[in-house]
């Protein structure tokens, strides 16, 4: 049995990604080819953790479906299935009766890049906090204000947490990869709901814990987080990632191209056809799918249903 378990929250609503994040749980929207929880059960593996939960709700059996009992990736699966969707801290606290040891909590829906992600445990194991999170030092003062922010104090743990700031007084950013132990369920059973959202909120269960004197730390090891909320950010992430790889474009298996079709930075799933020499730039393209015509694309996601195009993030 490994020291620490895994857990994901992937019961999100993709309701911004429109038909596409009706028909793909954003948990599984591919990264070159790979399904964004794959490489948090990547990450996850990489520290030793061979036991993971995943918290599933919409359309949570095409993720059991594509994960299956976690062998393919190293891991062994349990799902538990959230039937209301009351929030981040509804959702672990869900998973109390099975939880029996400090866990590792990943957002399910987002892209990371966590090079130094041995730190987490290192600096639970250095401090034995009740918590640690990990932060981003931003340059956006957005991007703090849709997450959470983080302040210290003079000795380094953490003195309070913010959701949402309106009036942001630091860049440290709040990320969703956390280190739980235990006590963090007797938070979250005195955690209310807000008035903001009419949910409960996993930063006021951090908040409580503080608050009854436990430790909480910070790990300050995200270079990247992208909460996958729009089409522009599943074309992002896939670019981010093709240059993580050094590479200029991915085909997967099985694809026809036409030998005057050119791809620019672009993404082909397994099984694609491509019968026209047309030009393809920052596109994702996913399995199946059949091009005849005489368009070129650039910056679109295109299913065998619909083609999506990219729009600035509101």
């Amino acid at each position: 049995m490994s020291k620490y378990l895994g857990v994901i929250l992937a019961a999100g609503h993709g309701s911004r990604m429109g038909p596409f994040g009706e028909k793909v749980p954003k948990p599984i929207a591919p990264i070159c080819n790979e399904p964004v929880i794959t490489y948090q059960l990547g990450q996850l593996k990489s520290l030793g953790i061979d036991e993971v939960i995943i918290v599933i709700g919409h359309l949570g059996h095409l993720i059991t479906q594509t994960l299956g009992d976690g062998s393919a990736y190293g891991v062994k699966i349990r799902y538990v299935e959230q039937q209301q969707r009351l929030g981040l801290a509804h959702a672990v606290g869900q998973l109390e009766r099975f939880v029996d040891r400090p866990f590792v909590l990943f957002l399910g829906d987002l892209y990371f890049q966590v090079p130094r992600i041995q730190e987490l445990i290192d600096i639970f194991e250095k401090h034995k906090p009740a918590a640690v999170l990990t932060v981003k030092e931003e340059t956006d003062p957005d991007e703090v204000r849709k997450n959470f922010s983080v302040l210290l104090r003079d000795d380094g743990t953490v003195k309070r947490v913010i959701e949402k700031p309106r009036h942001v007084t630091n860049m440290r950013k709040g990320c969703g990869l956390y280190l739980f132990d235990l006590p963090v369920f007797d938070a979250i059973r005195r955690t209310p709901r807000t008035a903001m959202r009419d949910e409960y909120e996993i930063t006021d269960s951090i908040q409580i814990l503080i608050d009854f004197e436990y430790d909480v730390r910070i790990a300050s090891i995200v270079d990247r987080d992208v909460n996958l909320t729009f089409i522009s950010d599943l074309i992002d992430c896939c670019q981010h990632e093709l240059k993580n790889r050094g590479l200029d474009g991915l085909v997967g298996n099985g694809c026809i191209i036409h030998p005057d079709a050119t791809l620019i930075n672009t993404v082909l799933g397994d099984g694609v056809h491509i019968e026209s020499p047309i030009t393809l730039e920052r596109c994702v393209v996913l399995p199946n799918v059949t091009l005849s015509g005489d368009q070129d694309f650039t910056d679109t996601v295109i299913t065998p249903e619909v083609k999506l195009y990219a729009k600035h993030k509101e």
